[in-house]
Order: C-alpha cells, then sequence, then structure tokens
C-alpha cells in the first residue's frame, strides 16, 4: 500500500508544483496544482467551483480520465487546505467550507473525454505528464497528458484546461493523436456520469449543452457540459446496469489537426446559487449564449 505523505505548501513553492494564491489566501483566486502527496492528484479551482483528476499513481487502479468535483461553498480557495488536513480531516466530510462526495470511479465524471469506439467510451486511462502553464489569481492554466494503446494504436491527449474567476465551467482544449501524428476526423465523446442512472439527464445538440441534476447528500448538484454546437454529431444518454458505465454523452469528431473544445462545470445548492435544475440549465443556456455573442463581438 502506498504510503500518503503530506509535503507543506512552502515546500511545493520552491519545488514549482504550488503557487501563492492557493497557499493560506482567503480572496477569491483561481488556483491549480500538481498534488504528489495524495497519488499523483492534479487539482484545480476558482471561487465557485473545484475539481481533481486522476495521475500515474492511480494508473493500475479504476480510475481513467474522469474529473471529479469537490463541492466548495466558498469564495476563497480550498485546494490546499483539504489536501493538508488529510491526516486528521477527510475532505469527504463537510467541515464548513464543502467536501467531495462526489463519486467518479471508472466514469467519466464531469467532464471526461474519451475515444468513441465501436459504440463505447474508451477512456485514455490517467494523466501520464501535468505541467502548469500559470496559476494566477484572476486565471489558471495547465495541461495533462493522456495516453494509451487500444486495438494496436496508441492514442494520445493533450488537455489544456483554463479556468477564469466567476465561470461555473472551466475550458478544455484537447488535442488527440494516434500514434504520434495528429488524430484527424476521430470520433470522441465528452461524458457526464449519471451515477448509475440516478441523475436526471437532458441534451441538446442543437444548442450545444447537457446537464445532469441529482441529489447528492441531500443537496442538488447540477453537472454540464456546453460545446459548439456544429462540433456535435449526436447526444446519447448511455444507460447499462454496469457502475459507472452509464453516462449522457456528447459525441463529435476533431478538426484536421486532432483538436475538440468544450466548457464543464458543476453548480451546488448548498453554495447557494444554483439551488433547482432548473436554475442550473438557465446557467448553462445564458453561457452558450454568451458564448455565442462573444464569438459574433470578434467575427468569428
Amino acid at each position: 500500500m502506498k504510503t500518503t505523505t503530506f509535503i507543506p505548501t512552502a515546500l511545493l513553492l520552491l519545488l514549482g508544483v504550488a503557487s501563492p494564491a492557493g497557499a493560506g489566501s482567503q480572496k477569491p483566486a483561481t488556483f491549480c496544482r500538481f498534488v504528489p502527496e495524495r497519488s499523483d492528484d492534479f487539482a484545480w479551482e476558482n471561487d465557485l467551483i473545484a475539481f481533481r483528476a486522476y495521475g500515474p499513481a492511480l494508473r493500475e487502479g479504476t480510475e481513467n480520465s474522469g474529473i471529479d468535483c469537490w463541492l466548495k461553498c466558498v469564495e476563497y480557495p480550498i485546494i490546499d487546505t483539504w489536501y493538508g488536513q488529510m491526516k486528521t480531516k477527510s475532505y469527504h466530510k463537510d467541515w464548513g467550507e464543502g467536501n467531495d462526495p462526489y463519486h467518479v470511479g471508472s466514469s467519466a465524471g464531469c467532464g471526461g473525454t474519451g475515444i468513441w469506439l465501436n459504440g463505447k467510451r474508451e477512456p485514455l486511462e490517467t494523466y501520464t505528464k501535468q505541467e502548469v502553464v500559470s496559476c494566477r489569481p484572476e486565471k489558471s492554466v495547465f495541461k495533462l497528458t493522456y495516453e494509451k494503446e487500444i486495438g494496436g494504436a496508441v492514442y494520445g491527449e493533450e488537455k489544456t484546461v483554463t479556468i477564469e474567476l466567476g465561470q461555473r465551467l472551466f475550458h478544455a482544449s484537447c488535442r488527440f493523436t494516434k500514434d504520434g501524428t495528429p488524430a484527424a476526423n476521430l470520433p470522441v465523446c465528452i461524458g457526464i456520469t449519471t451515477h448509475d442512472g440516478k441523475a436526471v439527464a437532458i441534451g441538446d445538440a442543437a444548442k450545444g449543452w447537457m446537464a445532469c441534476w441529482e441529489s447528492i447528500e441531500s443537496f442538488g448538484v447540477g453537472t454540464g457540459v456546453v460545446v459548439d454546437p456544429s462540433k456535435i454529431q449526436a447526444y446519447r444518454l448511455v444507460e447499462s446496469p454496469t457502475k459507472d458505465v452509464s453516462h449522457s454523452l456528447f459525441i463529435g469528431q476533431t478538426d484536421a489537426q486532432g483538436r475538440i473544445e468544450y466548457y464543464a462545470g458543476y453548480g451546488w445548492e448548498k453554495a447557494g446559487a444554483i439551488k433547482t435544475s432548473a436554475d442550473w440549465n438557465a446557467y448553462l443556456e445564458g453561457f452558450r449564449q454568451r458564448l455565442i455573442n462573444k464569438d459574433e463581438e470578434h467575427g468569428r
């Protein structure tokens, strides 16, 4: 069994895997860092949302490229605090700032990607490399690299994630490869777990957003994905008796450079602003409309 050792933030700063933005600050800020003291997690957050992805230490486990939601209800950074108190306070219990009751397992979690092969999701395992591009209070950017051999071919994904203050969704720009070259026109999927059908899922390929709403520990949680509708080939609700296989999915295709991009995130009733599925759906619709307006302003 691997021993978990907490590495002080001061040392992580010297090693270049932490940023002062998340170290004890009580001000709203974005933050991201590699977490070697907890099985190679990579975590990121802003004033409204927080997430983590799974790394090399868990590659032999059930986890893969799924994304975990850390449900927070405070505006200041919590990542360093929650990891720092692991020995005395579990982050699976709410001590006043939120907690992690969201199950991922082998699912896509909230916005995990995969190859769409033979009519099913093929995730590319846990990430193999991570890189912090920038970590600043207003915006943080990082890269996660994934790789897996499937059917004799080696598929790869470089996911560049950007998280900004005030947004309930992070942005992911993904570049897929096959045997080391850009995977043009590759069928891929972006998923949200329905937690074995417990979540109510809806999807609108024409509008470019899908959502799940469920109750977790007596509070509503909405998860969602927003994609340019022109990049979506189909919306698929997968229902299965097998644990962690049921998903709400957008199926799309990479461009000539093997790229596809999307937004993903959540709203939590206990945090106050998003209290119902109607609130969450309205947020996603408004978010997509703001993207359209922004594109029109820039002539795209």
